[in-house]
């Protein structure tokens, strides 16, 4: 039996009887197992559509939410091009936020559900954002560390096995690397600079290079989503092995800069053939994820005010969509091909 593409396929097994929910399971399996892409018309767990809806919306939330700690600079950005180079990044953000959103509704849920969930504190957004940026250097280890942070979690989710979610990925991808590179050579700028512009890349280091390895979310074994998402090929890699991946890539580059990374246990185990480091505090990541960072409350409170102040917009939108719609469907047939107005 084949049921791919069709409309008459629940898309999950709520309202199902066990027999069919066995049946349809069967079909999902064999699909991961050959690496098929889910998408959205195909039947899944109904658990899978909620972890896919989570996680995408937590990413989304991420990237419209980041827009925040960057774009407090782009008025103090240090000349013209610092400037625009910024304002395209943070517009960049923006589109990534939009393809989520976009890749999460086709899962069954609402953009003003999505909205009202992040409001609500019913769904988060990455810790990372809860920091504050005290300095121009911050714009360079927020791209230097949190993107490239994100792009050693994010490759993998080109592969990931929900088809929309996969296909968005491949161009936040590529935009994220540049980003990566920017944050990059924001630092490399100041550390050939005066000593006051490295010791300024050193205190954003200092400050950034603990939470961008938290971002990678709890270790495995106290990791409540990650084997499920593994066994669900949502996930390709462990937070443990993303982390670890992380480290050895960016320790090589900052010792590139002259940079010391603020960890005294930090060293290479050559028999590993990685780089060993410190225990990382978790009291502070859970503090922050619960809530109870440096700027939890200013971002939510932003982001709800940004909200609110735009519903105008939206609601011309949706007037202008009726209108149009309503012209549209009086205009016949003929009259459309020949370019006529409504009767």
């Amino acid at each position: 039996m084949n049921r791919e593409n069709t409309t008459s396929v629940p898309q999950s097994d709520v309202g199902l009887s066990p027999s069919d929910v066995t049946e349809f399971e069967a079909e999902f399996d064999a699909r991961l197992a050959t690496d098929r892409k889910v998408e959205p018309r195909d039947w899944m767990p109904e658990k899978y559509r909620k972890t896919m809806i989570r996680q995408i919306a937590q990413h989304a939330h991420s990237e419209i939410i980041g827009q925040q700690p960057e774009g407090n600079w782009i008025s103090r950005a240090p000349t013209l091009k610092r400037k625009a180079i910024l304002m395209a990044k943070v517009q960049d953000e923006a589109g990534h936020g939009l393809y989520l959103y976009s890749a999460a509704e086709t899962l069954g849920v609402s953009r003003d559900e999505l909205m009202d969930m992040l409001h609500t504190g019913r769904q988060k957004y990455s810790s990372i954002f809860n920091y504050p940026t005290l300095s121009w250097a911050d714009m360079g280890a927020v791209g230097w560390l949190v993107d490239g942070a994100a792009i050693t979690n994010q490759v993998m989710l080109t592969r990931t096995s929900y088809g929309p979610y996969a296909r968005a990925m491949i161009r936040i991808c590529k935009e994220e690397s540049f980003h990566q590179r920017q944050g990059y050579e924001i630092m490399l700028t100041l550390c050939n600079g005066t000593e006051a512009q490295q010791a300024m890349a050193q205190d954003s280091l200092d400050r950034w290079w603990w939470p961008s390895l938290a971002m990678f979310g709890p270790p495995d074994a106290e990791s409540t989503h990650t084997a499920q998402s593994v066994a669900w090929k949502i996930k390709r890699e462990t937070n443990d092995e993303l982390r670890q991946k992380f480290v050895d890539m960016t320790v090589p580059q900052a010792e590139l800069l002259g940079l010391t990374i603020p960890d005294p246990d930090l060293m290479w185990d050559e028999e590993a053939g990685h780089y060993r480091f410190g225990q990382i505090d978790w009291d502070d990541f859970w503090q922050v994820v619960k809530g109870d960072g440096p700027c939890n409350r200013e971002r939510i409170a932003h982001k709800v005010k940004a909200w609110d102040d735009g519903a105008w917009v939206r609601e011309a939108a949706l007037s202008h969509a009726a209108r149009t719609a309503g012209v549209t469907s009086r205009v016949s047939p003929e009259a459309k091909l020949a370019g006529g107005s409504a009767a």
